[in-house]
């Protein structure tokens, strides 16, 4: 299997390193998964704030993918979707329709709420993840870590890499 390297950015203004449960699971998934976990940081719930440290990864040459986890609500805070949004050179449509669709599963209608989404950025793939515990073991262990696998057929990202930048 390809090792990607990947960034997580955790996206709160009440979480702390000690306090970020979503983020420590996220890191043990992508690390047994075989990837390398460059950095977790974790970014005010403010719109420049992760604008700016999003576009800092997706500039970085030795990143392949941006995971964000936190802010994909619909309150006044929850601004990760139009932070990263205006961002994506493409938008992966099918990613955020499958996870309100498996989410649907547990939680029912409330699965409305989250605007989870995955795009493409200077060749990196970006996945906006809501910041619940649930939601980001949801979504690796039943998208994402598939996706990012090169083994997994009939296709996924990893096999695109190399022609992201045609």
């Amino acid at each position: 299997m390809k090792t990607l390297n990947i960034i997580i950015i955790i996206v709160s203004d009440t979480r702390t390193t000690a306090t970020d449960k979503s983020g420590k699971k996220l890191k043990k998934l992508i690390s047994t998964s075989g990837h390398n976990v460059v950095k977790k940081i974790i970014v005010p719930d403010n719109i420049y704030q992760i604008r700016h440290v999003v576009s800092m990864y997706i500039a970085h040459k030795n990143i392949d993918v941006i995971i964000t986890s936190g802010g994909t609500g619909i309150t006044g805070r929850d601004g990760t979707p139009e932070a990263v949004s205006i961002l994506l050179d493409k938008k992966i449509e099918g990613f955020g329709e499958i996870f309100r669709s498996i989410s649907y599963e547990k939680i029912k209608s409330s699965s409305i709420q989250t605007r989870a989404l995955a795009g493409v950025a200077n060749s990196k793939f970006i996945f906006v993840l809501p910041g619940s515990l649930d939601a980001c073991t949801t979504a690796w262990d039943r998208i994402i870590k598939y996706q990012l696998d090169d083994r997994t057929k009939p296709c996924n990202l990893v096999m695109l890499m190399p022609r992201l930048k045609e």
